[in-house]
């Protein structure tokens, strides 16, 4: 009798818990739709302007730009900037990250700076005894472009002053629903590909400018330097949101398996207590008889 009356409440708990997380998967499907909605919209313009401003710096011949080149002398430290999330039940997301992101600090040969977005990642390298300088808590699961330019430009100051000679974010690069990949990308100092140098020289097309090119990628580095900073904190959203809503309904359907399973369970107890009971009757009638 103990037995099933455990198992009942094995049931009801388990039975709980799965609409807990299929509630929770619910409401991933719709944050992780609206945050892909944010950074498809986002990714098209980002790629163009790189691939406008790698044209430029080709075609124009010979132009410097302090984004272009590391300061010197070089200071020899660079900054390191980690995305993670600031609530967990995303499966292998953070750790994902962060096993990437210690990785490549630990195979720096120079002194670095660490900033974390997340209180996961801070959580972390806390206990892991590295320094944390600064944790940015302003994004939020919506991240304006006004905070991230704000950043941004705060860090190309800092690489302009020669604090550092490079500025990296590691993060959870979106490729699709069903393939996110950790990495970390250098995001100054900017440099034009060799392959798009061949690719424009190729080109039949000559570039007259307008203001020159001097002005142009005055303009347009800096909007470089902030569109792919915004482009990588929008993947990691998005990456974050599918990774919890397949952890939900990977746990979702182990409960709905586990349910089963008690109730079988279940029901093979309590027949084993019925054939008892009928048996122990049936020996008492004989005993009478």
């Amino acid at each position: 009798m103990a037995q099933i009356r455990e198992i009942k409440k094995r049931i009801k708990a388990v039975a709980n818990i799965r609409r807990i997380t299929n509630t929770m998967q619910m409401i991933a499907t719709a944050r992780f739709k609206s945050a892909l909605d944010r950074a498809t919209a986002t990714k098209p313009y980002t790629e163009k302007v790189r691939t406008l401003v790698g044209e430029l710096a080709a075609s124009a011949g010979s132009i410097t730009h302090f984004l272009f080149e590391a300061p010197t002398p070089s200071p020899n430290r660079e900054l390191v900037l980690v995305l993670t999330s600031d609530r967990g039940l995303c499966g292998a997301y953070n750790s994902n990250v962060l096993r990437t992101a210690t990785t490549y600090l630990r195979s720096l040969e120079r002194e670095s700076r660490l900033e974390v977005v997340g209180k996961k990642g801070v959580m972390f390298y806390r206990f892991a005894g590295f320094d944390v300088a600064q944790h940015h808590t302003q994004f939020g699961e919506k991240p304006t472009y006004a905070a991230v330019e704000a950043l941004a430009e705060r860090y190309m100051a800092e690489f302009q002053t020669g604090l550092y000679d490079k500025v990296s974010v590691a993060y959870m690069k979106f490729l699709s629903a069903g393939r996110q990949i950790p990495v970390v990308e250098p995001i100054l100092p900017l440099s034009t590909p060799a392959e798009e140098r061949a690719a424009v020289s190729k080109r039949t097309a000559e570039y007259e400018f307008s203001p020159d090119a001097e002005s142009l990628l005055a303009d347009l580095l800096p909007i470089t330097v902030k569109t792919s900073l915004f482009q990588a904190i929008n993947d990691a959203v998005v990456s974050e949101h599918v990774s919890r809503m397949v952890a939900m309904k990977a746990a979702t359907d182990n409960a709905g398996k586990l349910v089963k399973t008690l109730r079988r369970n279940f029901n093979r107890a309590r027949q084993a207590q019925i054939t008892t009971e009928l048996n122990e009757i049936i020996g008492g009638s004989a005993a009478l008889g």
